[in-house]
Parts: structure tokens; sequence; C-alpha cells
């Protein structure tokens, strides 16, 4: 079966996949299911139905663009990911569009998934057109997380440390308190509730107590609460803060950061936050497992043997860890430099 879409102009399907990327950042972002925006297009281009994702358990983009037109025969479905192909708590939303009647389907990027993947050949199958590749890149950089967890089998990993200019994370007498400023503070707790899962060692439990809980201005609990992850051999405290997370507590007594990403992944964690401390940070930069690196400078010096890490295996400049900056971003007097692995040291599953 061939389908008779006639062509869209490009500039407006350019700007329905810039609308539809704009309405994915609606979405939380956490979670299994990624953010996906949608936009319905008529015969002319013009948008007619517009959808997002809003987490597990809701309509998908496609779904709720649908759901909001009358007749949605001959209409052009643009999507920033490919529409699925399997039945979760909701149905595939490639039969929906075929159901629905979808002439045309445009999407940025496809899904990786085993499950899901797929939507594309049964889309073309029942005789829609489906083309694919508008802003890619744009697609691709809102779903990194999520794409990368799907590629690889794991959680996306962000490794985070705040540091003096001279690389210090506490002074000699082991205070650290604070470091960074206010909004810089505040930026942390915002990316804690945009991650399923925090990850600190259990000298960093034992030292500091944290309740490792996302926080708003006024102290408040935000509505998402990543879940924390102790790794370290030796048991959380019972009188420990971590023990009245909101999100429950997951303890990894074993050094292996393969299988301790498997049993996250397990777990539906998607997106994993490496808060502290150094060892830990290390051990991840160490292993390649580091898909994002997070670092807050503050303009203060200290001195001595407390640095932001350990030892991370490097005896001479070729071995060095490089990282690409994709962003510096002033914080109040202290600077957040955002770097990524170049691809000289990609983060594989171990």
């Amino acid at each position: 079966m061939t389908s008779t879409a006639a062509p869209l102009d490009a500039a407006r399907v350019e700007a329905a996949m810039r609308r539809a990327l704009s309405l994915a950042e609606h979405g939380p972002g956490v979670g299994e299911n990624p953010q996906v925006g949608c936009v319905l297009l008529d015969a002319s281009g013009e948008i007619v139905s517009e959808g997002w994702h809003r987490g597990a358990g809701t309509p998908h983009a496609e779904v709720d663009a649908l759901g909001k037109v009358a007749d949605a025969r001959g209409l052009t479905a643009v999507v920033t990911l490919e529409p699925c192909n399997h039945t979760g708590r909701t149905g595939p939303c490639a039969v929906a569009l075929i159901e629905a009647g979808i002439a045309r389907v445009i999407y940025a990027v496809a899904d990786p998934g085993d499950v899901a993947g797929g939507g594309a050949e049964r889309l073309r199958a029942a005789g829609v057109a489906v083309e694919h590749g508008v802003l890619a890149g744009e697609a691709e950089e809102l779903l990194r997380p999520w794409l990368t967890s799907a590629r690889l089998g794991r959680p996306f990993v962000t490794v985070k440390w705040a540091s003096t200019l001279d690389g210090r994370a506490a002074a000699a007498d082991g205070t650290s308190q604070w470091i960074t400023g206010a909004a810089a503070r505040q930026r942390v707790h915002e990316q804690r509730a945009r991650h399923d899962a925090i990850a600190v060692g259990t000298g960093t439990v034992l030292a500091d107590d944290p309740s490792l809980t996302a926080r708003g201005d006024g102290g408040e609990l935000l509505a998402h609460q990543p879940i924390p992850v102790v790794f370290g051999t030796t048991p959380v405290p019972a009188d420990a803060a971590l023990r009245r997370h909101p999100a429950g507590l997951i303890e990894v007594g074993h050094r292996d950061l393969g299988a301790a990403l498997d049993g996250l992944a397990s777990r539906g964690i998607r997106r994993l936050y490496v808060e502290g401390g150094p060892t830990l940070a290390s051990a991840f930069l160490r292993a390649g497992l580091a898909d994002e690196v997070l670092i807050y400078l503050a303009p203060m010096l200290l001195g001595g043997p407390r640095t932001a890490l350990d030892e991370l295996g490097v005896t001479t400049m070729s071995e060095a860890l490089r990282l690409s900056i994709h962003g510096i971003e002033r914080l109040g007097d202290d600077l957040l430099v955002t770097c990524r692995p170049t691809p000289h040291h990609p983060a594989p599953h171990s």
C-alpha cells in the first residue's frame, strides 16, 4: 500500500518540528518514558492540534494530539521521536496513527529500543508516508539522556562536584559548607529533581549525613524526588537521614559499577546523578561511565590535600581523560561548567 500524501513546504515542516520540540520540553524527563512532542498539520501545513507526553501511564504525545481533533484523516503528524510500536501501559502510537487515518508521519530521530522501535516500518506497511531527520540534531540534544540509556542499556550518568579554583572540595579539617553560594546550591537541587536517582559513597554518608532530597527555594520538597543510591561495603547507619528519604533507599554493597548500573536500569532508572564524594566520582570517570560532568567552581582557594577527585589511573599526559566544554554559566559568584567526555573516551557499558 502506497501513500498519496502531497508534499508539504519544508519551512513549515521545520517550524512544526521546532514547535514539537518545544512541547516535548514540558515532559518530566525522568523515568522510562522519553520527552516527546507532536503537532498535526493540515494539507496546507497549518497546525491543527498539539500534544506532548506528561509521564508514565499518560497518553503519548501522538495520542494526546489525536484526541484534540474530531477527524485526523489526511493529516500529517510531526513528532520528535519515532512513534512507538509496543503495548505498555498504553497502546502502540503507530497503530493509533494508522487507525486515525494519518497520511504522513515526519519524525526527528529513531527509537533505538528493541521493544518500542519499529514504528516507522509498521506505518509504511499500512500505507502511511514516513519521513525522518528533520531537526535531528536538536532532537538528539533534547533526548540525549534517554537515548543514551536506551542505546547502552544503562542509566545516563551525570557526575557532579563542587570545588574551589584550586580544585579543593573541603578545607584541611574536612569542612566543606559552603564552598558554593546559594544560587549554585539551588541549581543542584533542581538538577536532583531532573534525575531518577542520586548516588553517593558511604564515606559521604558517614561524614556528612546528607538527606539528598530535592528542595525548592523555601526548603520545601520538590514534586519529584530522586532515589538515593549509596555505593560502598559499609552499611548505611540505622539512624542516617537517608533512612527517612521519601523515595526510599538503594544500597550497592559491591564495587562493580557495571553490575550496579545494570541493577539500576532493571528498576527503571534512566538518569543517575553522582554527587559525591571524590572516590565515587573518580571511580565513574576512571571506568568511562560518565556521560556528563558538571563542575561548580567557587572563587576561593583552600590548598591542602582534600581535592575534588581521587586517582584516575592517569600516569602520563597521553592518558589524560579529556572533556569537551558544552556550557559555562555564572551562578552568583560561582561558575557551572558543563562537560562531556570526548570521542576518545566514550562511556561504554562495562
